[in-house]
């Protein structure tokens, strides 16, 4: 019965197996439910901010020319901000977004463009070293609940690089939610600020009093409107995580069950055919006296 021993011992290690996955699985539906709701909290904010800072734009073209607003005509060196999560076992949901990224490094080195990394997330920072790109800044352990706090250092070292010329461009890549079964790699401009995201309908005319001035309100308006875009990405991915994982803890939990049974049936086979050898082996040495 040694074998049954060892088909045994394995039917237990893969039950222990199945109970932290089955645990794993509910924290993360747990979590999920208020990842989604912080998510859609954020979505508002930023598109406020959208809707004033493009009404201030338009109306004093002129005198507010920001320098994030300003499309360079070459590009020279770009900066990526790359946002994963900082713990696996959330099935394909990093290494697609990761895939994402190296597609656009990848186009970025052929058009003879340097690359800086920004690395938002435990992941990220990894898959940087293990690659060798020029990582500038990063942000780990975010937790589940983004802070806008943690992540301003990173960003800013990147505003700093834009204002003084050293990058022209910079990029977001980050997993968008979709729903609990899909989550979408995204790639986003976020510096100079895309056309289509200053396009805003005006059913009306506006006439603001700013206060100190135009150009000191854009400032600061264009800062906490790609702040705000930053922070619904990590929101968006820390979504997507959760999503991800209990789908992922689930299928295992599956995967576990089924190896169970069918562990149980070898092991039920071994001990049949054993029983049997032995009740063989007692009616031949019964013949034989």
């Amino acid at each position: 019965m040694a074998v049954g021993k060892e088909i045994l011992t394995k039917i237990r290690s893969v039950q222990n197996t199945q109970k932290i996955t089955r645990a794993m699985q509910m924290v993360s539906t747990s979590k999920m439910r208020k990842t989604q709701e912080r998510m859609r909290a954020a979505r508002p904010y930023a598109e406020k901010v959208r809707t004033v800072m493009s009404h201030l734009a338009h109306a004093n073209a002129a005198e507010t020319a920001h320098p994030l607003l300003v499309r360079r005509d070459v590009v020279k060196r770009a900066g990526i901000i790359l946002v994963s999560s900082d713990k696996g076992l959330c099935g394909g949901l990093n290494a697609n977004a990761f895939k994402r990224f190296y597609a656009k490094v990848k186009e970025l080195n052929e058009q003879g463009v340097e690359v800086d990394v920004c690395c938002l997330g435990q992941k990220a920072v990894a898959a940087c070293h293990r690659t060798r790109l020029n990582m500038v800044a990063s942000a780990v352990q975010l937790g589940d609940l983004p802070v806008m706090e943690r992540l301003i250092g990173p960003l800013t070292v990147l505003f700093k690089q834009y204002a003084a010329g050293e990058i022209d461009a910079v990029y977001l890549v980050y997993n968008r939610f979709v729903n609990t079964m899909k989550q979408e790699p995204t790639l986003e401009q976020l510096l100079p600020l895309p056309a289509e995201h200053m396009v805003v309908e005006h059913n009306h005319a506006w006439d603001y009093i700013y206060e100190p001035d135009p150009a000191s309100l854009l400032e600061f308006l264009v800062r906490r409107y790609i702040e705000s875009v930053v922070y619904q990405a990590v929101a968006e991915n820390m979504a997507a995580e959760q999503a991800a994982r209990m789908v992922a803890m689930k299928s295992a939990t599956d995967n576990a069950g089924n190896a169970i049974k069918q562990l149980r049936l070898v092991y039920n086979k071994s001990r049949q055919t054993a029983i049997t050898t032995e009740l063989t082996e007692i009616v031949a040495g019964a013949a034989a006296v």
